[in-house]
């Protein structure tokens, strides 16, 4: 039987104000696609922001902002405010559309990892061996590192999204201490 294959691709961005979704599903060439629809749940929300066409057809890339969810709604097109990091929903359809979907978690950390580079930037980093404080930061962001890809395995691929959140939360708060300036 004649189907289509949905499937999304959502690309780690470093732009605060964006997520990025794209259409990367086979259609098949013998049916039409009809009704396209695509339902985004942000972190902490228990309803979906929906899109349809002319947003939303076969092949689309998307960048959505807080605009778009709605969650902004002042200077839409000349300031984009963040959207936050956490697990957002995202589900995509077409007709029959209880029948043909796709449903992913997606773990954005895009404001952690604007804090990780942060720090790395702040360390006096040459082409040599560091002295041993810079190793131990060094060691410290690379756990880091290792924590917030957990935390989107466990989210993404192994569809754990509470442990997945409770990794990232670790990590934000290992960032926490780092750039603490008063602490020891």
């Amino acid at each position: 039987m004649a189907q289509h294959i949905l499937s999304l691709d959502v690309p780690d961005t470093m732009n605060l104000g964006i997520l990025r979704i794209v259409d990367t599903s086979v259609y098949n060439t013998l049916m039409p696609v009809t009704c396209p629809l695509l339902e985004v749940t942000l972190p902490g929300f228990t309803y979906s922001v929906q899109f349809t066409d002319p947003v939303i057809l076969p092949g689309f890339i998307v960048n959505l902002t807080a605009c778009d969810f709605g969650i902004q709604t002042a200077q839409c097109g000349t300031v984009l405010n963040n959207l936050s990091d956490g697990v957002y929903i995202i589900k995509y359809s077409v007709s029959p559309n209880e029948i043909v979907y796709v449903e992913y978690n997606h773990l954005r950390i895009t404001a952690a990892m604007h804090r990780y580079q942060s720090i790395l930037c702040e360390l006096d980093i040459s082409t040599c061996a560091p002295p041993p404080q810079v190793q131990q930061k060094l060691n410290q962001l690379n756990l880091i590192n290792m924590y917030l890809e957990a935390a989107k395995a466990k989210v993404e691929f192994c569809h754990e999204p509470l442990e997945g959140m409770q990794l990232f939360n670790y990590a934000v708060l290992l960032l926490n201490k780092m750039e603490c300036r008063t602490c020891k």
